[in-house]
């Protein structure tokens, strides 16, 4: 997971009280259940909350996220989730296997484009679309 996903903290988590107290979008119980690592560069401890969910916040790169979140998973499949800064920087590494993009058609600002380049000269192609409520699930698949 992304940190701005986690949430809207910047900087160093000490920086200030909200830093120190914030605990996530989700309140006291998460909706994960299980281990979550949140892509970060600066470190804090582990936040165990209800539910079973723990985050995790790791500073040295998505390689050793996704690799602490394979080891977490025990063979499960693991899911990256974040805005287009994190997936982009998934894809550009080559650790997408597949991707699930729930489009809606809200303007929450300015943005930030996720379909730079050339999905199909990378490899990706669609293999699943399906009007949902109030948004369009579009699946892509590595080849």
């Amino acid at each position: 997971m992304g940190r701005n996903m986690f949430g809207p903290i910047r900087g160093p988590w000490d920086a200030d009280d909200d830093a120190r107290s914030w605990r996530g979008w989700w309140g006291e119980s998460p909706p994960f259940g299980h281990d979550v690592f949140v892509l970060t560069h600066h470190g804090r401890d582990p936040l165990p909350m209800a539910g079973g969910t723990t985050f995790h916040f790791v500073s040295d790169g998505i390689r050793a996220a996704l690799e602490a979140a394979r080891k977490a998973a025990n063979g499960g499949d693991v899911r990256i989730g974040g805005g287009v800064h994190t997936v982009r920087e998934a894809v550009a590494a080559g650790l997408v296997d597949q991707l699930h993009l729930a489009i809606a058609p809200v303007l929450l600002g300015a943005g930030e484009p996720l379909f730079t380049g050339n999905w199909a000269e990378d490899g990706y192609r669609l293999v699943a679309s399906e009007q949902g409520e109030g948004a369009m699930h579009v699946r892509l698949q590595r080849s």
